[in-house]
């Protein structure tokens, strides 16, 4: 027999104008205790300070409270605390840390919502949806290239996405699907909660807190409808000529065969989003050229080489096959890198005083996430410098801990050789796993 959920998810397929007016049952026990164990054990305490550990000594007792206040009405969703990460350009981005209890619920919510929204959301939408991960962005954008006829590429980002959203458009968007007001009022408990920063409660009347576990869902269902479904549409009635479009959560890249249809789009783009309250960020939203023709064509104009662009962590660049044929290549973000071994060099100079099988252990462990990640087929060189640059600092660590160090270059090649993890390509090319999956 087809699970509760699965019923709904027909229902949402079957009938695409269907509003769903009793959802709360479907957040139960089960799936609230599958949403605790869902969360990181080393997660950071929210306002309250309860940690995932401390919360499950009396599991069962805390969840059948909880689902008794969610489901009377006697919930009461908790302020965030702010908090910073560091961003690859110096900055910092700010985080909302919601309470575990709120972690759970907003979990559990969004597991149901996700039974009618992956019916509804567009195939280019990528992020934080389940089944989908970067590297499948990044496989269409990189066949979409290469296979239609793509001269130019619109590199869009929407500035202070999570800041500017507007509750209200949000609201009614959500009301086209979910007619349940208990759900509808549990999201607004969410977003009305406030921020506490240094102490003080602050609260805003938009956005949504960057960190929250509902907020990746709702934010692909504000820009499900304020760009996916207009932007598809704008690409069968206006454009003359191809045009892919591959979105991750307020990222999105658009191609085009001609520019008159990329300039089109990207001023009635403008137009629309001020509609919403939001804004295309003018210092990285661009149009360039970007095909098999780019790097003749600015020769000719007296320019320098075609431009790039970043996307999901990697710089997509204009390249060639050992054929002579226009190939896209693709390379670890400059940036990023150097951010990244600034980090293991700080870590390896607080770790020096450990063992060396230690903090070999540790540094296997990064490199191989690494690798993971950016193992891409024509990404071997940055590949294998971040793996040599490690070297470098995991030495000059050992190095500090003795002024009369006998560390050499040759026994140093050695313990990387032996701990740490080679250098090699670990994804397939970008068409052969597209392929597969679509």
């Amino acid at each position: 027999m087809p699970s509760a959920l699965a019923r709904v998810r027909q229902v949402a397929r079957r009938d695409r104008d269907a509003r769903f007016t009793a959802l709360l049952h479907h957040v139960d026990l089960d799936r609230l205790r599958k949403a605790y164990w869902a969360i990181r054990p080393n997660a950071a305490p929210g306002v309250d300070g309860v940690t995932w550990e401390v919360y499950g000594q009396d599991l069962e007792a805390n969840l059948h409270d909880l689902h008794a206040r969610v489901h009377s009405g006697g919930y009461r969703a908790k302020p965030s605390r702010r908090a910073y990460i560091p961003k690859a350009d110096g900055r910092q981005r700010p985080l909302g840390i919601a309470a575990l209890e709120d972690k759970i619920v907003q979990r559990a919510v969004v597991e149901v919502l996700n039974a009618i929204y992956e019916v509804d959301f567009r195939g280019f939408s990528y992020g934080f949806r389940p089944g989908r991960k970067p590297h499948d962005a990044l496989d269409a954008l990189a066949v979409g290239i290469e296979r239609k006829k793509v001269n130019w590429v619109l590199d869009a980002d929407i500035r202070d996405f999570f800041g500017q959203l507007d509750r209200a458009w949000l609201r009614k968007f959500l009301e086209h699907r979910i007619a349940d007001k208990r759900v509808l009022r549990l999201i607004d408990k969410w977003l009305a909660a406030g921020v506490v920063e240094d102490g003080t409660w602050t609260q805003s009347d938009k956005g949504s807190p960057q960190g929250a576990s509902a907020s990746p869902l709702l934010a692909n269902v504000y820009l499900h409808y304020v760009l996916d479904l207009w932007a598809d549409w704008w690409r069968s009635h206006h454009a003359h000529g191809d045009v892919i479009i591959v979105r991750w959560a307020d990222d999105f890249i658009v191609g085009f065969e001609y520019r008159q249809d990329a300039e089109r789009f990207l001023g009635e783009l403008r137009e629309r989003f001020a509609k919403f309250g939001l804004e295309p960020h003018p210092e990285k939203t661009r149009l360039i050229e970007f095909c098999r023709f780019a790097a003749g064509n600015r020769r000719k104009q007296g320019l320098g080489k075609p431009e790039t662009f970043d996307f999901l962590g990697f710089t997509h660049i204009c390249g060639k096959t050992r054929t002579g044929r226009f190939g896209l290549r693709r390379f670890t973000i400059s940036k990023r890198l150097r951010a990244k071994l600034g980090e293991v060099k700080t870590e390896l100079m607080r770790r020096r005083h450990l063992s060396v099988p230690e903090q070999s252990t540790w540094l296997a462990s990064v490199v191989r996430g690494h690798f993971a990640y950016y193992a891409v087929p024509g990404n071997s060189a940055a590949v294998n410098d971040f793996r040599d640059q490690v070297t470098r600092h995991w030495y000059r660590a050992l190095r500090r801990r003795s002024q009369r160090t006998r560390l050499t270059w040759e026994r140093m090649n050695r313990l990387a050789n032996r701990w740490l993890p080679q250098a090699r390509i670990t994804h397939p090319w970008p068409s052969e796993r597209f392929a597969a999956r679509t």
